[in-house]
């Protein structure tokens, strides 16, 4: 069984209880229900996703040696046993911690203390342990200021060193604060030097957009699919083999590099590279029983399409897994509550479960089977 190791941003979420919209002003008391205390952060969200779904997977992070700390740990102890034991407890800095706020209607409100994510490093990714495995993820590091200062310096020697180990690379980069520092680093040069090192390279539209086209930032929600082809484009050229963009309620859209590429790609590669190169697919989401809420929704989505890539799935069936893992999220409050193991989920998708059609596309090389937009070779 091949595994992985996934490492970055790792926090505690306090999400309250929120049955009824309300507009959020000053001075005001609002009354909410009991909350969920649960980990967030890619390290939880994709590592801990991945485990439910059969991969076994090392977790890496940085926490602090607090009360918070101590609920990270106890959380991942009770959900995985053992796999809390490879964090890194630093007591000169404190846990990170999110309280999300979901309205309903709305989508989610952070207030976010970056904590100890801010000051990991790639010394701190223990290399001979990766080298045992096939995948290696980390996530947001837009988050952690020393991952993305200097041009991303930190960030580039840990993808060289971890394709030095022979492992499959994947990135999910969070979105940088505009306001920020994340939001003065010159991402387009980060990447140019990052992605040759990167295998699968899954961001969000806005996040892409913040990166590689600034001028669009905040319309990823209204992306056109020639848009996607273009960035995704870019993004092949700047050497990653595997580009995608979560796209919301819009689904999943991926676009991948030659067989030359994917043969590369490392100890968890797909088994069959003829199945996943030059091809591009438009992946719509599946029908929750019941929204509660989306945190979380992105990483279980790229912990979806990894597992799926490292079961030997095509790089169609990983997309649609992706899409089905992400629709098992939003039926819980946290990002972990709805997720399914490997057989139950693959039950719902072969029972034909429900998908929701994304917006029509009108290019003529495009075509549509089965709710999934393919683009003809």
């Amino acid at each position: 069984m091949k595994s992985a190791v996934v490492a970055g941003h790792i926090c505690l979420d306090v999400i309250p209880t929120i049955d009824r919209p309300f507009e959020l002003l000053p001075g005001r008391l609002y009354e909410v229900g009991g909350p969920t205390m649960a980990t967030g952060g890619a390290v939880s969200n994709t590592g801990l996703a991945l485990h439910i779904l059969g991969i076994p997977t090392m977790l890496m992070g940085k926490i602090g040696d607090d009360s918070f700390g101590k609920a990270i740990l106890n959380i991942v102890a009770q959900i995985a046993p053992g796999l809390e034991k490879n964090f890194i407890v630093d007591a000169k800095v404190e846990t990170s911690y999110s309280v999300v706020i979901n309205i309903p209607g709305t989508d989610r409100i952070f207030l976010h203390n970056p904590g100890a994510n801010a000051n990991f490093v790639s010394r701190d990714i223990n290399y001979e342990t990766l080298a045992q495995a096939a995948l290696f993820h980390f996530g947001y590091p837009c988050f952690m200021a020393k991952s993305y200062a200097n041009e991303g310096a930190e960030l580039i020697d840990m993808y060289q060193r971890a394709k030095a180990c022979g492992v499959t690379t994947s990135l999910d980069p969070g979105m940088p604060d505009p306001g920020g520092d994340a939001g003065k680093v010159n991402w387009k040069k980060v990447l140019q030097d990052l992605l040759p090192y990167v295998d699968v390279f899954l961001p969000s539209a806005d996040e892409l957009l913040f990166m590689l086209d600034r001028d669009n930032f905040g319309k990823g929600d209204n992306i056109s699919v020639q848009e996607m082809e273009r960035l995704s484009a870019q993004l092949l050229d700047m050497g990653t083999a595997v580009a995608g963009i979560k796209l919301g309620t819009r689904g999943l859209y991926i676009h991948s590099a030659d067989e030359e590429r994917i043969a590369e790609m490392g100890k968890g590669k797909p088994e069959k590279p003829e199945l996943w190169a030059n091809q591009q697919f438009w992946f719509p989401i599946f029908k929750e029983k019941e929204f509660k809420g989306a945190t979380g929704a992105g990483d279980t989505t790229i912990a979806g399409f990894l597992a799926a890539m490292l079961k030997g799935q095509s790089l169609y069936q990983a997309g649609l897994f992706a899409c089905a893992v992400g629709a098992c999220n939003v039926e819980a409050a946290d990002a972990l509550g709805g997720i399914l193991d490997w057989e139950e989920t693959n039950k719902r998708i072969e029972a034909g479960w429900e998908k929701l059609p994304v917006r029509n596309v009108e290019d003529t090389s495009w075509h549509l089977q089965d709710g999934v937009w393919e683009k003809h070779r």
